[in-house]
This record gives structure tokens, C-alpha cells and sequence, in this order.
């Protein structure tokens, strides 16, 4: 294990150009993207009234994966995230099985974002539209990872002031007394424990972005400064911004009217009086999952990069472009997989296995931090404990599908290092 992270360490370096507003920026663009637009939906329809609970319980799973994930960023300010956690503090294993889970899971998750903007750009070409969106952004991360945190910038920028917009629209309506009446009065037995967990396990993933800012560890300035300030930071902008439109369509709509939306935001403005915000709505929405995409589609070309260093994935996708100083191979090889599934696939069940396999990509973050010293800036024990227990209870409160889809994945990753293993084996 020790020979392959010095063998890393030899690798061409990728240059250190972001600081800390730059990658708040980036966190909060793959955190405050189309999630934002859709997650409210089906989380109110599974926890009614309990749709608030669950968001906090989302944010507490995220707080502690966050602060695990920023702790060991900071002393392992390599690209790759928990990939690089795993391996060095748990086991070659780990670290692999991390990586995999990542890889996997977000590719689904970029096609998944490639396909919202085609069905909010042009619905009977979504395919062809998400395809030009993936070779448009890997175009741009190829340029230079400058370019991507000024892009990010602008996209975050417009998002935040739509949403701010439906949040002030919502709340000063004065035709939502009913709804606002239907679910504040509603009473606690109607709130179902099963029903928040899965709704937590919804939500969790639009304030799963933070990861992105841990992947970046060799292009941010001071790492061991930056890393630590910048995910909090995001994470506590994304909360804020997250609860303020959450109050506002169940204040809205109500429990019951979130759950059966379709577009929950554009639903609200037009329930509020507002209808000629409806277009302006659905123009955010696209461009907030380009943002998500395109800070996605950054991540897992850095873990990707991390892996392939290894030899855990192709050591031909290892290269740093001399020019750009970004992982310009592993990010056509993203861009490639993701362009063919975005043409020809519907992602509404790949994002199950993805959810599945973002929640223990975690676990395996808050274990790495449980086993840092005093001296490594470990946080207190209590943080990746629940962060850890945390992600598993999420994890199997998910649908069942989603369940099994993800342990299958998980298992072929776990097979394809025992087969590996084994090769490099019998070549000694």
C-alpha cells in the first residue's frame, strides 16, 4: 500500500490554482443544482408531514460526512477524496471498493443531470440535448479547472437568485393560508418514522456535493487551510438555501400537494399568482443541472485519475494534460461513458444504485476519520459515528431496488479487485 501512494505521489502533479471562494463555489454548485428543482416531490409523497424532519436529518448525515471528509482532506490533500482516505487509512480494499462506489454511482448521476436538462430544454430531443450538454462541459473542464470554477460561478449565481425569487414569491402570496393552515396544524402521528428516514435518504443527495471540493485536493491552494473552511461553508449555504424553499412550497402546497407536483417549484409560483415565473423556473432548472453536471463530471475525472494511478482502473488514464494540468484522458473517458448512457438509457432506476452507492462511499469516509490520531486533527469520536451509522440506516431505508441494484455493483467492484489482485499475483 505504501509503494502505490509513493508511486502516486511521483505522478505529473495537477496545478494548484483554486482558493477557498473558489471551491465553495464549486461545492455549491454540484450541491444547490437540479436536486433543488425535483428532490422535494418524492420526499414529501413518503414523509408528508415530516418532510421538515427528514431534511434535518439529512443535513446532521451530511454535517458529520462533511466535517469526516474535510478533517482527512486536509491531511490527505490529494486528488481522489475517500478513494485516497480508504487506502491509506483502512486498507487497499477499502479504498478501492470507495473509488468504485464513487466512480459507478456518479456517472449514473451525471447522466441522470445530462437528461434533466434535455427534458426541460427540448422534451422530445431530451437525449440529443443531453448528449451536446456532457461534450460542451467536458470541453470545458478540459480547458483548465479556472474555466470550471468561473462557469460554476455564474451558473450558481443565477440558481440562487431564481430560487431566492420563488422563496420571496411563495411566502408573500396571499392565496396560501390553506395549504400553510393544512400543514402546519398537522398532527404528529402523522408523521411516519419510515417515511422521514427514506425522505432523508432523498434528500441527503443535494447536499452530497461537498465531495467535490474533497476531490480537488491537489489543485487548491494551502489544502490544509482551504478544505477544512470551504466545505462547511457550502454545506451551510446549501442548508439555509435549502430549508428557505422547503418552508416555502409546503407553505404553498402543503404536505400532500408537494408530494404529487411534478415541478414542484414551478407548480408553487403558479399557485402563488405568479405564472409568468413558471419559464424563468424551468430555465434554472436546466441550467442548475448543467452546474451539477459539470462540477460531477470534475469529480469523478479526479477520482478516476486517483484510481488509474494505482492501477485499479487503466493506467492510460492517468495522464495530466502539459498544457491545461487537468486529467484530460480520464475526463474524455467520463464524458464518453456518460454521453453513451445519457443516449441511450433512462436513468430513473440507475440513480437508485447511485444513491446507494454515494451513501457508502461515506461510511467508508466517516470510518477513515474514526481511526485518526490526536495529533492528525481527528474530530471529536462522536462525528464519524454518527456519520457512519448514519449512511448505512439511509442506506437500507432506501426502496428495496435500490437496495439490491446498489449491493450488486458493490459486489462487482469488490470482484473486480479480488480479480486484479489475483492476476498481479500469479504475474510475481
Amino acid at each position: 500500500m505504501g509503494g502505490t501512494a509513493e508511486g502516486a505521489r511521483e505522478a505529473p502533479g495537477l496545478q494548484r490554482r483554486l482558493g477557498t471562494g473558489d471551491a465553495v463555489v464549486i461545492g455549491l454548485g454540484s450541491m444547490i443544482g437540479a436536486g433543488v428543482f425535483a428532490a422535494f416531490a418524492p420526499a414529501a409523497r413518503v414523509a408528508g408531514a415530516g418532510l421538515l424532519l427528514g431534511l434535518a436529518l439529512a443535513a446532521v448525515v451530511a454535517y458529520c460526512n462533511a466535517t469526516s471528509s474535510a478533517r482527512l482532506a486536509a491531511r490527505y490533500p490529494e486528488s481522489g477524496g475517500t478513494y485516497v482516505y480508504g487506502r491509506e487509512r483502512l486498507g487497499e480494499f477499502w479504498g478501492h471498493l470507495a473509488g468504485w462506489g464513487f466512480v459507478v454511482g456518479k456517472t449514473a448521476s451525471c447522466a441522470a443531470m445530462a437528461l434533466t436538462v434535455g427534458l426541460y430544454v427540448w422534451p422530445g430531443q431530451a437525449h440529443a440535448v443531453a448528449v451536446a450538454a456532457v461534450a460542451a462541459l467536458v470541453a470545458v473542464n478540459y480547458a483548465g479547472v479556472r474555466k470550471t470554477a468561473w462557469l460554476t460561478r455564474a451558473i450558481v449565481a443565477v440558481v440562487l437568485a431564481v430560487l431566492a425569487a420563488v422563496v420571496v414569491v411563495c411566502l408573500t402570496s396571499g392565496g396560501t393560508d390553506a395549504a400553510r393552515l393544512a400543514f402546519w396544524s398537522a398532527p404528529a402521528g402523522d408523521v411516519s418514522p419510515g417515511g422521514v428516514l427514506q425522505a432523508a435518504g432523498l434528500l441527503f443527495f443535494a447536499f452530497a456535493g461537498y465531495a467535490r471540493i474533497a476531490t480537488l485536493g491537489e489543485e487548491v491552494r494551502d489544502p490544509a487551510r482551504t478544505i477544512p473552511r470551504a466545505i462547511p461553508v457550502a454545506l451551510g449555504i446549501t442548508l439555509v438555501v435549502y430549508a428557505a424553499v422547503a418552508v416555502a412550497l409546503l407553505g404553498v402546497l402543503g404536505g400532500d400537494g408537494l408530494g404529487r407536483a411534478t415541478a414542484p417549484l414551478a407548480d408553487a409560483v403558479r399557485a402563488a399568482g405568479v405564472p409568468e415565473l413558471v419559464p424563468v423556473v424551468r430555465v434554472a432548472a436546466a441550467v442548475a443541472a448543467l452546474g451539477s453536471l459539470l462540477a460531477l463530471i470534475l469529480g469523478v475525472s479526479r477520482t478516476t485519475l486517483a484510481m488509474a494511478r494505482d492501477r485499479h482502473l487503466p493506467s492510460v488514464l492517468a495522464a495530466v494534460h502539459p498544457r491545461f494540468g487537468v486529467p484530460h484522458r480520464a475526463e474524455l473517458a467520463v464524458g464518453a461513458v456518460v454521453a453513451v448512457v445519457a443516449a441511450t438509457g433512462d436513468l430513473r432506476g440507475a440513480i437508485g444504485f447511485s444513491s446507494f452507492g454515494v451513501l457508502a462511499y461515506y461510511a467508508i469516509a466517516n470510518a477513515s476519520a474514526w481511526t485518526l490520531g490526536p495529533g492528525e486533527g481527528r474530530p471529536p469520536r462522536i462525528v464519524p459515528a454518527v456519520g457512519l451509522a448514519g449512511c448505512v440506516v439511509l442506506a437500507f431505508a432506501l426502496p428495496l431496488a435500490s437496495v439490491v441494484s446498489g449491493a450488486v455493483v458493490l459486489a462487482a467492484g469488490a470482484a473486480s479487485y479480488g480479480v486484479r489482485r489475483a492476476l498481479a499475483a500469479r504475474g510475481a
